[in-house]
């Protein structure tokens, strides 16, 4: 049924009750009696006479505000109004096709739409620089600002968030399905297809289905070298690859306000991995302080309300996640304890992507690798997330650390992680990697088989050409 005239409806209601009694007051029977029919319309039937209006979570608080409502419930249809869009090299082309397809010349603000390569580049052959060529031209036609080429941003996800793009109680929409890693400024972040983007360009907004909120609730803290890795595997091993279809997964508790923002960013990366809409964290002091370091821009920490309803909550104790955590191919739910898998031989080793690339990871990797040589038969690989964390690697030496290694050090790019270049594996390799997926095909050969592992792992292993557990190095 259609909630337009309900939600109408209860919105007059509450402006009458709001101009005849005080809050916290119990209404007339006559009054009460309305109220609970109106309470009562699609999963408001927790909406006591007590209360004065439904509350909602993080993610209808910022839905609603972009809807123009003053509340939306979980499966609601709304249109929002939409913040930033982004699109790259590997769906942009077909994105511009498909928005030239709709008869308009111009996007609807060019100065909220942000374009990345990062996927093929360095083009890795001619279709790929034909793409990026389409790309350029399309962002000079349209006055976009926000533009970054090879050598001046890196990957998407990362690009987003530390140059400032992405505000808490904002909405960003992009052409990749990882675009949930935003979530952790506390904005509505959510990957789109190629046609839905077409219309945004045109309109700025978006038919979007309310997602439920299930919400992960972390105490305790994690000891190194332990990581958000290991955690978000083990979250992705009780939920499974389908479990939170569309919901929300929202990140709460102790051990996540003593993470790192790069920490967080882990765990909105791979919401998506659970089948999740979007991944959200509120915005803290830390949130705050990245931002204001990253933006002029003013913007407002929306908070759901504290009794808010969720579709589900989940809790976990960091303090017993006793080792390090290994997804066995071919799902991220795969999770076992590294030690069930210890003495696996690999053929390759990957640090990087848009879930482990940053600087935190690569300090991580570094600490490891240190003074050591890695395995003579093993490949590895080394890409930094973006060029400012390339350039602070490169400042703390970390580069030269992996280089004396025996690794290879890439430039800012997706590289392997998704079979786009520098790092594909042919048939029956093994990789072990710090990526997000680990799906047959994922990265090459449908013979060859991936692990997922944080930095510390994937480091450890890369010294030993077999998945090794990164405690015998600490």
């Amino acid at each position: 049924m259609s909630l337009a005239g309900p939600i109408l409806l209860f919105e007059k209601l509450d402006h009458l009750v709001d101009e005849h009694w005080p809050k916290n007051t119990t209404l007339p029977p006559s009054w009460a009696n309305l109220w609970s029919v109106c309470s009562n319309l699609d999963q408001w039937d927790k909406i006591g006479t007590s209360k004065r209006k439904p509350t909602m979570t993080l993610v209808e608080k910022i839905l609603a505000k972009k809807a123009g409502k003053k509340v939306v419930r979980p499966d609601e249809i709304v249109e929002v109004s939409v913040d930033r869009a982004m699109i790259h090299d590997a769906l942009g082309a077909h994105t511009i096709a498909r928005f030239r397809e709709l008869g308009v010349s111009k996007v609807w603000d060019p100065a909220k739409i942000v374009v990345v390569l990062d996927h093929y580049v360095p083009a890795k052959d001619v279709d790929t620089a034909k793409k990026c060529l389409s790309i350029k031209k399309f962002v000079l036609e349209q006055g976009i600002d926000n533009y970054y080429e090879v050598g001046k941003g890196g990957i998407a996800h990362q690009v987003l968030v530390e140059k400032g793009h992405v505000l808490p109680g904002t909405t960003l929409v992009a052409v990749d399905s990882h675009t949930t890693t935003s979530g952790v400024m506390g904005a509505f972040a959510t990957g789109i297809g190629v046609d839905e983007m077409a219309a945004v360009f045109k309109t700025g907004k978006l038919w979007e289905r309310v997602p439920g909120t299930i919400r992960i609730n972390v105490e305790g803290e994690l000891k190194p070298p332990m990581m958000s890795k290991d955690l978000m595997l083990l979250i992705l091993k009780r939920l499974g690859v389908s479990g939170a279809l569309f919901k929300s997964l929202q990140y709460t508790g102790s051990a996540i306000g003593q993470m790192s923002i790069e920490g967080r960013m882990v765990l909105t990366n791979m919401a998506i991995e659970s089948g999740a809409t979007n991944g959200i964290i509120e915005p803290d002091e830390k949130t705050v302080d990245f931002l204001k370091a990253r933006t002029s821009q003013p913007f407002e920490a929306i908070r759901g309300d504290p009794d808010a309803e969720y579709a589900q909550t989940l809790d976990f104790d960091a303090d017993e996640i006793k080792q390090p955590v290994v997804a066995v191919p071919s799902k991220p739910s795969n999770a076992v304890g590294v030690t069930e898998v210890e003495g696996t031989k690999i053929d390759q080793a990957f640090i990087g992507s848009c879930t482990n690339g940053r600087l935190e990871d690569l300090r991580m990797a570094a600490r490891i690798l240190k003074g050591r040589k890695v395995d003579k038969f093993t490949k590895v690989i080394v890409i930094p997330a973006s060029q400012e964390v390339y350039k602070a690697a490169l400042a703390e030496g970390l580069i030269t650390t992996f280089v004396e290694a025996g690794a290879v050090v890439g430039p800012p790019t997706c590289g392997p992680c998704m079979e786009a270049h520098m790092g594909i594996l042919g048939p029956a390799e093994v990789c072990i990697s710090s990526a997000n997926r680990n799906f047959q095909g994922r990265v090459g050969d449908v013979t060859a088989k991936i692990y997922l592992a944080s930095p510390a792992t994937v480091a450890a292993s890369a010294l030993k050409g077999k998945i090794s557990d990164p405690r015998e190095f600490f």
